[in-house]
C-alpha cells in the first residue's frame, strides 16, 4: 500500500542545510552512502555470527556503484543487513535520526555490538546535493517483503511495497543537471578511491565479465605501515570519527603485537579537543574486531578512560568471533592488550615530547589534563606517566618534566617545589613565589583541578617528595642561593620589634587567622597567605569549595616580610606604643590585600576601599 508522508521536525530548512551548508564538496555524498553501506554489511556480518542461515545465498559482502548517464541516475547498492518498512521510516524520515542509535535502545545493554558509522543521521542526506530525487528499495536480512522510499527532498516522502530478490539496499539518485560530473565513471572511481579505498569490503562498478572492483578491498589496519598512504590514514580517521571528523589526526600509530598473543592497531590522537572529553560516560573511540570482523566499539577495559581521546581500530587474532560484550570485559586477554596497547601510546608521547616540544605542547594543552588523570587512578602505568607528564616552571616559558627538574635541582635541595593556581599567569605572580624565585629554586607550576589528587597519591618522584609552597613553612635556609648572602649589619633590637608587632598582628587578626608568622618566601610584597601544614593546600580548598560545596572552617596562617617598608613602618608604630588605630586598619587593609591575591572574595569590600583610601591619605602605602 503507498502511502505518502511529511518528513519529521523542519525538513525544507533542515535538508537545506545539510545540502547547501554542512558539508564543502559535493563529492561527500558518496562516501557517506558507501560508509552506511559498509555498515550495513558489517551488521549483518555480526548478527550471521549467531545466525548463518541470514546469509547462507549470498555469503560475500560487497557495495556496488553505477550510473547511467542516459537515465541521469547514479546508484549505490549492498547486500547488507537491509531495512523494514518501520525502519525506512524511522532512519529516513526524520532528519538527524540515527538508526543505529534507535536500535541500542532495544539491545538491553549491548548497545555497542554494532557498528555506528553515521551517528549524527544526517550522512544520508547529503544525496540531495547532487539529486532532485531519491529512491531507497530495501529488503531486510531474513524478510520475504521489501520496500521503497523515494522523495525529492522538499518535505514529504512516499513509501510502498515493492519487489527485490535480494537482501540488503538500492540508493538510486536522479542527477541534477548542475551535477553531471557524477554521471562519469572516472569521476566515481575518483572519489571512491579518494575517500573509500580502506572499506573492508570490495567496491565494485560495471556488471558481469565487466565488474571492476575500485578498492582495495583490505582493512587498512591489516596492510604494512609502508603500504599506506597520509592521505589513507586520514580518510581513515574520518571515517572511524563517524565521517564528522574535520581535523587532522594528531598521531598516527600503527603496530602488529605479535608473541603469546596477536592483534593489529591503527590508532589516532586527534588535533581537537572533543566537546565531551570531561563527560565522565564519554567512550573512547576504538573500535574491537576479531579477525576483521567487526565486534564492538567502547569496550570498557580495552583502553583506559585517561587516554579516551584515541580513535581507531584494534582487530584481536586471539578473541573468539561469537565473544559476548560481558565475556570481552572479563576476557583476559583484553586487559593484556590494554596495557599494552597503553604502554606503547604513552611510549610514543613520551618520545615525541623529547624529539618536539613544540608539538607535544600543543598536545598537552588539549589532553595533558585528561591524561594526567592517569596519575591518579591508573597505578600499573604511574611511572611511565610521570615521564610523560610536562608542567609549567618557574625557569621559563617551556613545558619541563620531572626528570628534567629533577636534574636542575639547587645544591641542598631534596624537595619538588609546586604552586597551585587556577592559571600559570596567576602562579608567575604569586607573592609566595619571590623567595623562590630569587634564590633559583624552580618551582612547578600545577594548573589543572586533577593535580590536587594525583600529587598526594604520588607522594615523590625518585625520592623528591613533592612540597607545595603554599602550605607550612618555606625552609629554604639549606638551599644554596645563586646570589651572595645579604651581609647588612642587623639592627639593634630588631627580633624584639618583630616579635612584638608579630603579637600585635595576631591580636588584632585572632578571628580572621591561624596564625601571624614571619615569612621565608617573600621578597617584594608585604604579606601573603599560606595554609598550615596539616591543612590542604589554599587552592584546593577553594576549588572543593567552588566544585563541591566544601565550607569547611578553615584558617589561613598570614606570613608578613619584615623587610618590606610597610612592616617596617608598623614596626616602628607598635615599639613605640603609637598609631595603635592605624596599626590595626593597615593589619585590616594588609590581610584583604593578601586574600585578593589569592582569588578570595573580600568579608566586606566597603571596609576595604575605606581603609584603603584612609592609607593613601596618610602616605602609608609605599609604591
Amino acid at each position: 500500500m503507498s502511502e505518502e508522508r511529511e518528513f519529521q521536525t523542519e525538513v525544507s530548512r533542515l535538508l537545506d542545510i545539510v545540502a547547501n551548508a554542512l558539508y564543502t564538496e559535493k563529492e561527500i555524498f558518496l562516501r557517506e552512502l558507501v560508509s552506511n553501506a559498509s555498515d550495513a554489511c558489517d551488521r549483518l556480518r555480526y548478527e550471521a555470527i549467531a545466525k548463518p542461515e541470514l546469509v547462507k545465498d549470498d555469503p560475500e559482502f560487497k557495495i556496488r556503484v553505477s550510473f547511467d548517464a542516459d537515465a541521469r541516475t547514479v546508484t549505490v547498492e549492498d547486500n547488507g543487513i537491509g531495512m523494514t518498512r518501520d525502519e525506512l521510516v524511522r532512519n529516513l524520515g526524520t532528519i538527524a535520526h540515527s538508526g543505529t542509535r534507535e536500535l541500542l535502545k532495544g539491545m538491553n545493554g549491548k548497545s555497542k555490538d554494532v557498528n555506528l558509522i553515521g551517528q549524527f543521521g544526517v550522512g544520508f542526506y547529503s544525496v540531495f546535493m547532487i539529486a532532485d530525487k531519491v529512491e531507497v528499495v530495501s529488503r531486510k536480512a531474513g524478510d520475504d517483503t521489501a520496500h521503497v522510499w523515494s522523495s525529492d527532498g522538499k518535505g514529504k516522502y512516499i513509501i510502498d511495497e515493492t519487489l527485490k530478490d535480494t537482501r540488503g539496499t538500492v540508493i538510486t539518485m536522479h542527477v541534477k543537471d548542475d551535477a553531471s560530473e557524477y554521471l562519469l565513471e572516472e569521476r566515481l572511481k575518483h572519489i571512491i578511491k579518494k575517500y573509500s579505498d580502506h572499506i573492508n569490503f570490495p567496491i565494485v562498478m560495471g556488471g558481469g565479465a565487466n565488474a571492476v572492483t575500485v578498492n582495495a578491498g583490505s582493512a587498512l589496519w591489516m596492510r604494512p605501515k609502508a603500504d599506506v598512504t597520509e592521505d589513507q590514514y586520514r580518510e581513515f580517521y574520518r571515517s572511524v570519527s563517524g565521517g564528522m571528523q574535520v581535523d587532522e589526526p594528531w598521531m598516527t600509530l600503527h603496530w602488529r603485537a605479535e608473541g603469546n598473543f596477536e592483534y593489529n592497531n591503527l590508532l589516532f590522537i586527534p588535533s581537537m579537543k572533543p566537546f565531551d572529553l570531561y563527560d565522565p560516560r564519554r567512550p573512547h573511540g576504538v573500535k574491537l574486531y576479531v579477525k576483521r570482523v567487526f565486534i564492538t566499539d567502547g569496550v570498557e577495559n580495552l583502553v583506559p578512560p585517561f587516554l579516551r581521546f584515541v580513535k581507531g581500530v584494534v582487530d584481536s587474532e586471539d578473541l573468539p568471533l561469537n565473544i559476548s560484550r560481558e565475556m570481552l570485559q572479563a576476557n583476559p586477554v583484553i586487559g593484556k592488550m590494554s596495557s599494552a596497547i597503553t604502554r606503547k601510546i604513552l611510549s610514543e608521547l613520551e618520545d615525541k615530547a623529547k624529539e618536539d616540544l613544540k608539538a607535544f605542547s600543543e598536545f598537552w594543552a588539549l589532553f595533558g589534563p585528561v591524561v594526567k588523570e592517569g596519575l591518579y587512578d591508573a597505578h600499573a602505568h604511574r611511572d611511565q606517566l610521570c615521564r610523560v607528564a610536562r608542567f609549567y616552571s618557574s625557569a621559563g616559558e617551556d613545558l619541563v618534566s620531572l626528570d628534567e627538574y629533577v636534574e636542575r635541582l639547587k645544591e641542598g635541595q631534596d624537595q619538588i617545589y609546586y604552586l597551585s593556581a587556577p592559571s600559570v599567569e596567576a602562579a608567575r605572580n604569586s607573592p609566595q613565589l619571590e623567595a623562590f624565585r630569587a634564590k633559583g629554586v624552580e618551582v612547578l607550576f600545577m594548573t589543572d583541578t586533577i593535580d590536587e589528587f594525583w600529587l598526594p597519591m604520588q607522594g615523590d618522584y625518585k625520592q623528591k617528595k613533592f612540597k607545595s609552597i603554599t602550605k607550612g613553612s618555606a625552609d629554604l635556609a639549606k638551599i644554596k642561593s645563586d646570589k651572595p648572602a645579604d651581609d647588612k649589619p642587623v639592627e639593634e633590637g630588631a627580633k624584639e620589634k618583630t616579635d612584638k608587632l608579630l603579637a600585635r598582628l595576631k591580636d588584632i587578626l585572632k578571628d580572621e587567622v591561624k596564625d601571624v608568622t614571619l615569612s621565608e618566601r617573600l621578597v617584594d610584597s608585604p604579606v601573603c597567605l599560606v595554609a598550615p601544614e596539616t591543612d590542604m593546600d589554599i587552592h584546593m580548598q577553594r576549588m572543593l569549595k567552588k566544585t563541591q560545596g566544601y565550607d569547611a572552617a578553615t584558617q589561613h596562617v598570614l606570613e608578613i616580610n619584615d623587610k618590606h617598608p610597610v612592616i617596617t613602618q608598623l614596626k616602628s608604630f607598635v615599639a613605640n606604643d603609637v598609631q595603635d588605630e592605624l596599626v590595626k586598619e593597615t593589619a585590616l587593609l594588609l590581610l584583604d590585600q593578601a586574600r585578593i591575591v589569592e582569588g578570595e572574595p573580600l568579608k566586606n569590600p566597603g571596609d576595604f576601599v575605606r581603609r584603603l583610601n584612609h592609607a593613601i591619605e596618610k602616605g602609608l602605602v609605599v609604591g
